[in-house]
């Protein structure tokens, strides 16, 4: 009798063996040991290694079942006092303060100690498919109230009035953090933007001038990121210092020529960005300048945001407002390119000395940290439609519901900055020929 054992069989081979099946996270293939980063394709180490974001919780416990109740009398009819960040009972005309989101949570600190990426709890991603309808069971009557987020944040029970908000965060991108209230009222705006109208009045389309009416004037709180960040860029490129100027020629043949001395020009900057607003909106972010005048709302930056309060949906009742649609891995390049243009910036004053330029040929942008908070920012709009080629232009003119700072695009009549560019070019001319008669 033989004492030697029959080795055992091969283990199989191929698709759908144990051997093609990865191992589970935290083991290596035996099961005894941890997973070697390593020996993991870059897209996998890197999200292996990656710091979780972390989340910073904005909700409001006492409005999650949609009642905003006077603290004072108990009832639900609240609203913004016109101009103010203040919230007013409409039943007992009790005023209060909302919590400043910056103070609450202290958003204003630590920027120079910020790592990794910290997400606030309205900045999640967004799952699309979250239903956009919101139902509330009415403490009031019982009755069932029910809010579609995608076009209103606030619903009254048809039974007995009690009204109700959209507070809770829903991960649909309707409800953000932060709410950075109205102040300019709506006569105001309207004042505002036909001023702003009126002053070029003379070559503005007859339509859009037939057109215009307060009533088109809408108040609207647009979506944004709000970042806090801290970054380092290394930005090299080419100098010039000019060493001598000549000219070659005569008459119309003559030119100007330079010779400067080049210099390798190397700078770092650390620095840190506090409150950058980033649209969150696609229709928004999109700068189409053929399409539309969506820039423009940006020229009416800066908003107050340290001055943002916490969410609570009874801001926004008699303005209509529009959902983020936009993650923070989606807007990580605006952000990077934000950052990169404001080193440039920084490193502007210590480059005086090149006095033909420098020309940045290689530029890097490092985000140590960054902190994104979702929040809704007030404008007053007025849009319109311009029909043409390719789906026509879509104008705005746009009010900062803060501070009033306007700004606008206003369509004109082509015909009529021709006719008046000529008759500048005439007379510029006949006062070039009077002068030339006169010396002569």
């Amino acid at each position: 009798m033989s004492n030697s054992t029959t080795p055992p069989p091969a283990p199989p081979t191929g698709p759908g063996s144990p051997r093609e099946v990865p191992p589970a996270p935290g083991t290596a293939a035996n099961g005894n040991f941890p997973i070697d980063p390593s020996t993991l394709p870059p897209p996998i180490r890197d999200e292996l290694l990656a710091a979780d974001p972390v989340a910073i919780d904005t909700e409001s416990d006492e409005l999650k079942d949609g009642a905003n109740h006077c603290p004072k009398c108990g009832a639900t009819d609240i609203r913004q006092r016109p101009g103010t960040d203040l919230l007013i009972c409409l039943f007992c005309r009790n005023e209060w303060h909302g919590q400043r989101v910056e103070e609450e949570f202290g958003l204003g600190e630590g920027l120079d100690e910020l790592t990794g990426t910290v997400i606030a709890s309205g900045a999640r991603d967004i799952e699309d498919d979250v239903s956009a309808l919101m139902s509330f069971k009415c403490t009031g009557c019982g009755a069932e109230v029910t809010v579609n987020t995608e076009s209103a944040m606030t619903a009254r029970c048809h039974w007995c009035r009690h009204v109700f908000g959209v507070n809770e965060q829903v991960s649909n991108g309707a409800v953000p953090d932060a709410v950075l209230p109205f102040h300019i009222k709506k006569d105001d705006a309207v004042a505002r933007i036909r001023q702003f109208v009126d002053k070029r009045r003379l070559f503005a389309l007859e339509e859009f001038k037939q057109q215009f009416t307060p009533e088109n004037v809408v108040g609207v709180y647009l979506p944004y990121m709000i970042v806090d960040g801290r970054a380092s860029a290394e930005i090299v490129g080419k100098g010039e210092i000019k060493t001598r100027e000549y000219t070659q020629g005569s008459g119309d043949k003559k030119k100007t020529y330079y010779d400067a001395d080049v210099y390798a020009v190397q700078r770092h900057v650390d620095f840190t960005v506090d409150d950058l607003p980033l649209e969150s909106s696609g229709a928004r972010g999109n700068h189409d300048t053929s399409a539309n005048t969506n820039n423009i709302i940006n020229t009416i930056l800066p908003f107050d945001t340290r001055n943002a309060v916490k969410w609570n949906a009874s801001y926004l009742s008699g303005y209509s407002s529009e959902k983020r649609d936009r993650d923070v891995e989606q807007l990580r390049p605006r952000l990077e390119d934000q950052l990169l243009s404001i080193a440039r910036c920084q490193v502007e004053a210590s480059v005086g000395r090149y006095d033909r330029g420098v020309r940045w040929e290689r530029e890097r942008i490092d985000v140590h940290g960054s902190r994104w908070v979702s929040m809704y920012l007030p404008v007053w709009l007025y849009s319109y439609h311009q029909p043409g080629r390719n789906g026509g232009m879509l104008h705005y003119i746009a009010v900062n519901g803060r501070t009033g700072e306007t700004m606008g695009s206003v369509p004109v009549q082509q015909w009529k900055l021709l006719t008046a560019a000529i008759t500048v070019g005439t007379f510029l001319e006949g006062i070039a020929l009077w002068i030339l008669g006169s010396t002569t």
